[in-house]
């Protein structure tokens, strides 16, 4: 283990670890690695540090990963404990921390007798043996399970795997992503397939949505294991048949039809079968191209599902317009088994460097209605323009009346190199599947009275996609033309961006003023700091953990009805009001945010530059905490809010307190604050909430900038704005020789 390892199991700074090394010679030698970067024996770093009376700072997950890395590659016991996670989490907290507690002899005894309790749905399981070199792992599952849910265990336990090698460029679907797949499906789907189930997000979301039949297949053992027990964590009463294999080439499930087809399948795999399956019947609509495999999982998906079933599926945008699948794809739209595509923005999924989309397809019906339109939504344009509630250029374009469904809720980014950071944690998914939603709502509702919303979404006759390219990317059938553009209310938009900008800068200024700070000294002040756990401890706060999907307490029911706004880590970032609802909430979250709470984002992304921190205010109190944020509740007589915020989503505290890269996991017990008397957490409390001001003057003013450079050229490509005239000569623009050249 590495210097930094060590750092974060100690809950001290790096610099304090090279202290150690210094001043105590028997602090255990480097035992691999080199002189610039050496590694430590993890089982004599833990001895060294229990003999100096530090317990681990580490995370409950952080310690299970030591405790499988301890065991080496090859032993195996990742899998050999996905079982045991599914057991553990029927037993109270009191029970689990009893077994751990236990020798090793019994701990080894107890586990495989609570592991043996489990229904065998976990493919290929076998009865569970443990040994005795297991211990410390089942002993940290436990704890993990205990402390940070069962589904963060199956996680690790994944990962441990898939790092030993058993597949590379495996990812997880985000979880709003998921949702918002599984909301595409029509009300009452019961029975759903996924053939390619990776991690079983999306069965789970389908499972949330009402779905009782779960069916899901995929070619690596690991990813068969995590969903089996995923799927028995997050819908218990549902029925699941999890299976191993190549679903193109071995099928698991050749004879089911099901309801609906839920899929984020491999891309871009050349070994997908060609030359073997030339003759199968799934190509109904023609045999996929060597380098298509993605249009041989459509046409699979579409092979099972009964007439008149949905599939949704997550693709690369190349699908929509290489040449190589032209043939396929006409088929499908003749057929009318393409019902609609939804771009999404760069980064909302892995790969993270393009912008994916989301095709829908409903299997024919033999004498079934026909289907003389697809549906496209601009998703990816929904995320790149504008500003949160306020009208871009696109909707000045319709007269400013906005989306269907609601206002506009888009993140956008006041530079590329924002946007380009942003993970996808940090998209708001409840926005965006409202917009999604509410279009796809009306267009299955009455397709044939549908109204096009001119940069958004846009109904496209068949006959106008069957030409000679037959492209179906969104961006280019929903882009706005200068016949969508009223000229009058442009003018009036320009004029209240250019007074709202005006506003915004005079703010802006105001909150950068300078005056009044000084330099500590001639060195950087120093101080004692306690953990927040040791704060909590003490009774100086109280900490109510962060909601995440999959934990304990969750069930394959659907969204629960809440009668008030739900506060989402977006809402930390931007600080804005709670904007969430009922699918932002976790159901073991229901807890009301009152105003002086502090609020930390539980993820975030490497180079993000959104604030992880904030106070809440009384706008939202009463709101409900929503997914991926952490809630801590000073106690106003020992610790001032913003004083706590401020120190409390510092870079180096935060990096501190994670782990992760691309998405930062962070741990708050493990967060640090300076140990000052009330008065002067006052005084930086002021400060904190100053910069907090600035940083919010800051977005504002570059969001709506951008939103004024956006309708301005709008206006001006679009033929319906003139450039202001800057020669002082009468305007000529109507005279049959006013043209340039």
């Amino acid at each position: 283990m590495t210097a930094a390892e060590i750092s974060r199991i100690a809950g001290v700074t790096r610099a304090t670890v090279s202290n150690w090394r210094r001043r105590h010679d028997d602090f255990p030698a480097p035992s691999a690695g080199t002189e610039t970067s050496p590694l430590y024996d993890l089982p004599a770093v833990q001895a060294w540090l229990r003999g100096r009376g530090h317990t681990s700072a580490a995370s409950p997950t952080e310690e299970l990963r030591t405790a499988l890395r301890l065991l080496g590659p090859g032993s195996g016991v990742a899998a050999r404990l996905f079982p045991l996670v599914a057991a553990a989490s029927r037993r109270t907290p009191e029970e689990l921390a009893e077994l751990a507690a236990l020798p090793d002899a019994q701990l080894i005894a107890g586990a495989e007798k609570t592991a043996g309790e489990l229904p065998v749905a976990v493919p290929e399981a076998e009865p569970v043996r443990y040994g005795p070199d297991d211990a410390g792992a089942v002993r940290a599952l436990l704890g993990c399970v205990r402390e940070a849910g069962a589904q963060a265990a199956v996680d690790v336990l994944a990962e441990r795997e898939l790092d030993e090698g058993a597949a590379s460029g495996v990812y997880q679907t985000p979880e709003g992503l998921a949702l918002l797949m599984a909301r595409l499906l029509p009300a009452g789907v019961s029975r759903v397939l996924d053939p390619a189930c990776g991690s079983g997000t999306l069965l789970a979301a389908a499972a949330r949505q009402g779905a009782q039949e779960l069916y899901g297949q995929d070619s690596l053992p690991v990813q068969g294991r995590r969903t089996a027990v995923r799927l028995l964590l997050a819908a218990p009463d549902a029925e699941t048949a999890i299976r191993v294999g190549d679903s193109l080439r071995a099928d698991a499930f050749p004879d089911v039809t099901v309801d609906a087809v839920l899929c984020n399948p491999p891309f871009a795999d050349r070994d997908w079968g060609h030359d073997e399956l030339a003759y199968d019947p799934r190509w109904a609509y023609g045999l996929p191209p060597r380098f298509e495999s993605e249009l041989a999982w459509v046409q699979h998906a579409l092979a099972h599902l009964e007439p008149g079933g949905y599939a949704v599926m997550l693709l690369p945008p190349a699908l929509a317009f290489r040449s190589s699948g032209r043939r396929v794809r006409s088929e499908l739209i003749r057929a009318g088994a393409l019902r609609a595509v939804v771009s999404l923005p760069a980064r909302a999924a892995h790969p993270l460097h393009i912008g994916l989309q989301i095709w829908v397809f409903q299997r024919p019906e033999p004498g079934g209605p026909d289907r003389t339109t697809v549906l496209f939504v601009d998703g990816e344009g929904e995320q790149r323009d504008g500003v949160k509630g306020t009208p871009s250029a696109t909707d000045t374009a319709t007269g400013g009346a906005g989306t269907r469904g609601g206002s506009r809720s888009r993140r956008s980014a006041s530079s590329p190199s924002a946007a380009a950071s942003a993970p996808a944690a940090s998209f708001d998914w409840a926005g965006l599947t409202d917009r999604v939603l509410a279009q796809w709502a009306a267009f299955t509702t009455a397709p044939d009275t549908y109204a096009d919303e001119p940069g958004v979404a846009r109904a496209v006759p068949l006959v106008d996609l069957l030409d000679d390219v037959v492209d179906v990317t969104p961006a280019r059938h929903v882009r706005a033309t200068a016949a969508d553009i009223d000229p009058a209310a442009l003018a009036r938009r320009v004029h209240e961006l250019h007074e709202q900008l005006t506003k915004q800068v005079a703010a802006l200024a105001a909150a950068s003023e300078s005056g009044g700070w000084q330099a500590s000294g001639a060195s950087a002040r120093e101080w004692r700091t306690a953990t927040v756990s040791d704060l909590a401890r003490g009774g100086a706060l109280t900490v109510l953990r962060a909601a995440t999907p999959g934990t304990r307490g969750s069930r394959g029911s659907a969204a629960p009805a809440v009668d008030r706004p739900v506060l989402t880590a977006q809402d930390v970032s931007t600080g804005n009001p709670p904007s969430g609802g009922a699918v932002d909430l976790h159901a073991d979250a229901a807890q009301p945010v009152a105003a002086g709470d502090v609020l930390v984002r539980a993820v975030a992304g490497s180079g993000n530059e959104s604030a992880m921190t904030r106070v809440a205010d009384d706008r939202d109190a009463g709101a409900l905490l929503g997914q991926h944020v952490h809630l801590l509740r000073p106690d106003p007589a020992r610790l001032d809010p913003w004083f706590l915020a401020g120190f409390l989503g510092a870079d180096d505290n935060i990096a501190s307190a994670s782990t992760g890269s691309t998405l930062v996991h962070v741990t708050p017990g493990r967060l640090r604050v300076p140990l000052l008397p009330l008065e002067e957490q006052r005084r930086y409390g002021e400060a904190f909430r100053r910069v907090y001001e600035l940083r919010a003057a800051v977005r504002r003013t570059a969001d709506l900038a951008a939103d004024t450079a956006a309708t301005l050229t709008t206006g001006l490509t679009a033929g319906v704005l003139l450039p202001p005239d800057t020669s002082g000569s009468p305007d000529t623009s109507d005279a049959p020789d006013s043209r340039s050249v």
